[in-house]
């Protein structure tokens, strides 16, 4: 077997053995990096992170922040450990933050280390529109993207190497490397990333439904964000996100399962 066929036969056993069962979906996703090792290197993160930040704590904001990042986490768990997945959650280690910047974000590492900027509580307007944000960025952590999207550039990388070593032609290979480039990040990681977060914004409704939140403000948080960007963004294909219609026209859609979904939990009436 010659140098190629070798990285190419590398490449399928490394995929072979190398997935992990999205609880949500019940599809397999990469895991090319296990939980195990990026877990501690994230809760490193997030602490160094929080020690060069100003953390709000004491006030009603940050309180709210809290309380509603716990009903999304108990949620999390009722949810899974009704669908067969008791244990899923043993190595997350819940934490909810409000930090002050003006910037419209909030993200949820890998283990389930949450930060709520106050620049996006004016566009949340309230505590069901942060527990949609919430529901959405812990959506990313419970469905592992962080892994995936970690494997995908793994792979991309891989792929680009192979192209080096199999393609002599000096010409041929500059050809290639522009290809390539510009192909997998149009066509498949940019794709990749608008399905998490479409994914993301499925299971988040599930959570806030389940955790009491009516999931109809989640189509009406987008609203306020759509507004809140002027209308300004990049066409779909080139986004990492879809766009903002696209988004409430998928939520709306779906808001009707997840509050069929929280009434087997017994949730009702939604809190708005």
């Amino acid at each position: 077997m010659n140098y190629k066929n070798s990285i190419i036969a590398l490449g399928a056993l490394t995929l072979l053995i190398s997935c992990a069962t999205n609880p949500f979906t019940g599809n397999k996703t990469l895991a090319l990096v296990p939980n195990s090792q990026i877990f501690p290197t994230a809760f490193a993160q997030y602490n160094e992170f929080l020690n060069e930040n100003k953390v709000i704590t004491g006030t009603k904001e940050a309180e709210m922040v809290k309380r509603v990042g716990q009903k999304i986490a108990v949620a999390a768990e009722r949810w899974l450990d009704a669908n067969g997945h008791q244990g899923y959650l043993q190595d997350y280690q819940w934490e909810y933050n409000l930090v002050k910047d003006d910037a419209v974000n909030a993200w949820c590492m890998p283990g389930g280390k949450i930060v709520i900027y106050t620049g996006i509580l004016p566009v949340a307007d309230g505590e069901a529109g942060l527990a949609a944000i919430m529901g959405h960025e812990v959506s990313h952590a419970l469905a592992n993207h962080g892994q995936q999207r970690m494997s995908a550039g793994m792979l991309q990388q891989f792929g680009a190497v192979a192209g080096n070593i199999a393609i002599k032609d000096q010409q041929s290979l500059a050809i290639f490397n522009q290809a390539y480039g510009i192909g997998t990040q149009v066509g498949v990681m940019l794709p990749f990333s608008r399905s998490h977060e479409s994914q993301a914004d499925e299971i988040g409704l599930y959570l806030m439904a389940i955790a009491g939140y009516d999931p109809l403000e989640a189509a009406n948080l987008w609203r306020r964000m759509s507004a809140q960007s002027g209308g300004q963004s990049p066409p779909e294909f080139l986004s990492t996100h879809p766009a903002n219609a696209t988004r409430i026209r998928q939520i709306e859609a779906l808001a009707p399962k997840a509050k069929a979904e929280a009434a087997k939990f017994g949730v009702a009436p939604f809190n708005r």
